[in-house]
């Protein structure tokens, strides 16, 4: 499941990487749920997924893409992501992509490209904060070799192999004592 042993407990192999420092998984749960709290949700998930494809953390990309698949978008145009989506979604990729890529090249003009598509400074507080928050777990997964579930198996051929753009999927689920 990962590099270092983590203690079983039957949860996601997400919870499982914190299963060391609960307290900080806890802290992380607060702070992702206050960011959603403000945020249109179909904009953070594609700032989510912005951030993890470009991070390559399959783990991130195939939870948040499954989102955006089962909620807001056509699993083909998510495979395809971020083609086909509209401009207003492509210029939050394209944002959140270069905040991931070095977040001190970011101007005036970067937000100002993104409220001339209709994004608020709230809306883009908001994505700037989806961004950010998904690099820190992001690369905590990764950092500590958690593979993404075995489950994610089941989604589409199309759609898992556009979103696993680092570690592979595990190969079974990990077996939890009882």
């Amino acid at each position: 499941m990962g590099f270092v042993e983590m203690p079983e407990s039957g949860a996601p192999n997400f919870e499982r990487g914190f299963g060391l420092r609960p307290d900080v998984y806890r802290a992380w749960q607060g702070l992702n749920e206050t960011i959603k709290a403000h945020a249109d949700l179909r904009r953070h998930e594609v700032a989510t997924l912005a951030a993890a494809k470009r991070l390559r953390s399959s783990y991130c990309a195939l939870a948040h893409g499954k989102v955006l698949a089962e909620q807001f978008y056509d699993p083909d145009a998510i495979a395809a992501f971020p083609e086909g989506l509209p401009p207003e979604d492509r210029a939050v990729v394209a944002f959140a992509e270069r905040i991931v890529d070095d977040a001190f090249s970011i101007t005036q003009a970067d937000v100002d490209e993104l409220r001339g598509h209709g994004l608020t400074d709230e809306d883009i507080v908001n994505v700037v904060l989806a961004v950010t928050a998904r690099c820190f777990f992001s690369k905590t997964l990764d950092a500590l070799g958690v593979e993404p579930d075995a489950s994610f198996a089941e989604l589409p051929t199309a759609l898992r192999e556009a979103l696993t753009v680092g570690r592979p999927i595990e190969q079974q689920p990990h077996q939890h004592l009882s």
